[in-house]
């Protein structure tokens, strides 16, 4: 009897990951996703934390190995998964990310107009699905939740899910915050399917809450760090600066024609689905080295932000909990505009507010439910002394202003 062929990966995280099946070894070795080795998980957190330069790559296979032991836990309390769905769900939580583009959430809905990665992961999933005789047919169920099945969505997209295990556990792991350290083992220790529902143990509570409580720190700490969050919107305003360009007429290319086609026609539903193939050509090597090449355009706006971003002298960020008043925005603009010789409109580049929203917990997107011994089953913010409660579950908002350093702040 022909052994049957496994590949097995020597993660820094959980150490040996096994992929045991023969699709699961071609779909790793197709060339979409073999990309996630070029598109960083965290964008631009190696500006702050060095060590974060972790790719998409090494997130899904950390998700797909979180996939099988909650998979062979749950089996073990008597959960019937068959073969086919347990396959199903290996490859959906594979190929969860495969429609990011360049620079991940920094860039989405910028480059790529109108349309989420989510949706682009679908695209591309059924393309291999045809491309792999229907194989992937019970993946993309799962994926867009059409399985009957629903906790098998719930692992790879919920609450609970095994990305953001994943993407916790390792993205602490490569920055070196401790805060964002969960207990993943024990809340997969601790997964039950109750009503056709994934939910956790009662035990679990308090793994639970740390969860929570590590994803809230690790927003504030890492993913909306005040530098982070900088260069990510100094990459947004050099994509828009170049869009504005382009639509002027002016002479602006990349240092990619596939770059160029997403930057000449903004995307959309209907370019990427003509183009799906060359959308699976870019990544961050694409952006960056264009970033490089308009370090030299004659465009002062462009050429600024971009050496900027490429020399790391990043655009000061000020974070307050409310708006900040549009005189003292003004005052800053006229300040850049008479230093660099630029117009007022022109400024806004250099100068402009937002905000940023995490939320800890959100009962009303989808519930953490927990299963006590005597068949009760409650939210987690509904349990006695609960940690997290109507507070964490609110989002919490910071107002930011990002300017040149040397602009005096009102």
């Amino acid at each position: 009897m022909a052994q049957m062929p496994r590949k097995i990966i020597n993660d820094p995280v959980y150490g040996f990951i096994t992929l045991d099946h023969p699709l699961l070894l071609d779909i790793i070795a197709h060339p979409y996703y073999q990309r996630l080795r070029r598109i960083n998980q965290m964008a631009f957190a190696h500006l702050v934390y060095p060590g974060a330069v972790h790719t998409r790559l090494h997130h899904s296979l950390g998700a797909y190995h979180l996939m099988c032991n909650a998979l062979d836990e749950l089996r073990r309390k008597g959960v019937p998964i068959l073969p086919e769905e347990d396959l199903g769900a290996k490859i959906a939580i594979l190929l969860h990310d495969i429609g990011h583009g360049p620079f991940s959430h920094a860039l989405e809905n910028v480059l790529i107009r109108d349309l989420h990665h989510e949706q682009i992961s679908i695209l591309i999933m059924q393309v291999l699905n045809q491309e792999f005789d229907g194989q992937l047919e019970i993946a993309l169920r799962i994926f867009t939740n059409d399985h009957p099945k629903r906790y098998l969505h719930q692992l790879v997209s919920g609450q609970l899910d095994t990305d953001r295990m994943d993407y916790l556990t390792r993205d602490s792991f490569f920055t070196g915050v401790s805060e964002g350290v969960i207990g993943y083992d024990r809340i997969l220790k601790m997964l039950v399917v109750h009503q056709g529902e994934l939910m956790v143990e009662e035990k679990a509570i308090y793994s639970i809450e740390k969860f929570l409580v590590s994803r809230r720190l690790m927003y504030w700490q890492v993913y909306l760090h005040k530098t982070v969050l900088s260069a990510e919107k100094m990459l947004v305003r050099i994509m828009e600066r170049a869009g504005e360009l382009l639509a002027k007429g002016l002479l602006i290319n990349s240092c990619s024609p596939i770059l160029d086609l997403f930057l000449r026609d903004g995307g959309g539903s209907g370019l990427i689905t003509k183009n799906l193939e060359k959308f699976c050509l870019l990544d961050d090597y694409d952006v960056t080295t264009t970033i490089k090449q308009w370090m030299f355009h004659p465009d002062k706006v462009l050429s600024l932000l971009c050496r900027c971003l490429i020399d790391r002298r990043l655009l000061k960020v000020r974070l307050q909990a409310t708006p900040f008043s549009e005189e003292n925005v003004t005052s800053m603009r006229q300040q850049v505009s008479r230093q660099e010789s630029i117009t007022m409109e022109e400024a806004r580049y250099l100068v402009f507010t937002g905000q940023a929203v995490s939320t800890t917990y959100d009962p009303s997107e989808e519930k953490i439910n927990i299963l006590f011994k005597n068949g009760e089953v409650r939210d987690i913010s509904q349990v006695d002394n609960a940690l997290i409660q109507q507070t964490l579950a609110s989002p919490v908002k910071k107002f930011y202003i990002c300017h040149l350093n040397t602009v005096q702040t009102p």
